[in-house]
């Protein structure tokens, strides 16, 4: 359609015109039906599995989901095994995904769904929404895709979906903006009957396949006619790039204590830059704008008792959202680990891997392996 021929502007929430949703609603599920990705958990109905493949993609690309979630069903197979899991076995499972906050909601809801829920994914909206790490987006797609409820999703993906069908310009994540959105999403669903949860999936896979933040391949879309960005030559344009933080860069400077067997000490440091290894069990480190052994060193001597040598490792980068970290660990070498450490563990530094540790710890711990074996 030319630029000329735009659509007229659609009523408020009312993207798709009402007469045009049974064809526009036909041609997104048989494109759908056709084209969607073979992926595990659409294999699947079970709340449970819907509930954990919905949780993983949560800011985290398909490709590495895949083999995560397989592992991770492979050992906590039901609600009731991950709620009768300790919280480090489901952290260590989950270690490489980022985002640890997820595991330890996942971790918590499924003891409340086992002592609450009889061991059932809650069908109730009000229900759902009152576990720990869900939100509007994930109950609605469990719901409607495990039990056929129509709630609409709304993620990223649909969001740019609709922005460009209704070339809706301004920062789609503004509150107001983003009610209006959901409310147009729900515009199109259809009804139980017809599956909702088809339909959820199906523009959210147009969003991830088709209608792509930076490359829209307008040729491909089952539903380009209806689209008014299209038509008026700005899907490029839209939706409007949000503004990104200003990246913020640090070091930090990491001890990997190493003792005549090959132990090591990894611990749980409640400090400031905790986060940035997910309170999970890391190297004892200090944070600074720049390498600092000399910190380094008067950390291992007030916390630990410990006066060595510090050998500079190979150093790596690593980045969380915004910051931007280079690790710069240092070798040292001790006699013996301090024992009776509160919230310390020695273990083999070759079986760091048994504890949940973050890929910071493990690039770290990789920067020893890089050493020559006569070091």
């Amino acid at each position: 359609m030319p630029a000329s021929a735009a659509a007229p502007a659609p009523r408020k929430n009312a993207i798709i015109a009402a007469a045009d949703l049974p064809e526009f609603q036909a041609q997104l599920l048989g494109w759908f039906a056709q084209s969607k990705r073979d992926l595990d958990w659409r294999a699947t109905q079970d709340p449970y599995r819907v509930w954990i493949s919905e949780i993983m993609l949560q800011q985290t690309r398909v490709a590495a989901v895949v083999p995560y979630y397989r592992r991770f069903l492979e050992r906590f197979p039901t609600v009731g095994d991950l709620a009768a899991a300790r919280e480090d076995a489901v952290l260590r499972h989950w270690a490489g995904l980022g985002y640890y906050s997820r595991a330890r909601n996942l971790h918590r809801a499924a003891k409340e769904i086992v002592a609450r829920h009889g061991g059932e994914f809650p069908s109730r909206l009000e229900d759902a929404l009152a576990l720990p790490g869900i939100g509007g987006y994930t109950a609605a797609a469990v719901l409607s895709i495990a039990y056929g409820a129509p709630h609409a999703v709304l993620d990223g993906n649909v969001a740019r979906v609709l922005a460009r069908l209704g070339a809706i310009r301004g920062d789609l994540r503004r509150p107001k903006r983003w009610r209006e959105l959901s409310a147009a999403a729900d515009a199109p669903l259809p009804p139980a009957k017809e599956n909702p949860g088809d339909w959820n999936q199906a523009m959210m896979e147009l969003g991830a396949t088709v209608c792509t933040p930076r490359a829209p391949r307008c040729d491909a879309c089952p539903v380009s006619r209806w689209c008014r960005a299209h038509a008026l030559g700005v899907a490029l344009r839209l939706p409007s790039p949000r503004p990104k933080p200003k990246p913020v860069r640090l070091a930090l400077s990491a001890a990997v204590l190493l003792d005549p067997r090959g132990r090591t000490l990894l611990v749980r440091q409640q400090s400031g830059h905790s986060a940035l290894f997910s309170n999970l069990w890391q190297f004892p480190a200090v944070q600074s704008t720049k390498p600092a052994p000399e910190r380094l060193d008067a950390y291992l001597r007030s916390e630990f008792g410990i006066t060595a040598a510090l050998a500079p490792l190979p150093r790596a980068r690593h980045t969380v959202t915004f910051r931007r970290i280079l690790l710069a660990p240092f070798l040292v070498r001790v006699p013996k680990l301090p024992l009776g450490v509160p919230g310390a563990r020695t273990l083999r530094l070759a079986e760091i891997g048994r504890l949940p540790i973050s890929s910071a710890t493990k690039k770290i711990a990789a920067s020893v392996q890089a050493l020559p074996k006569s070091s």
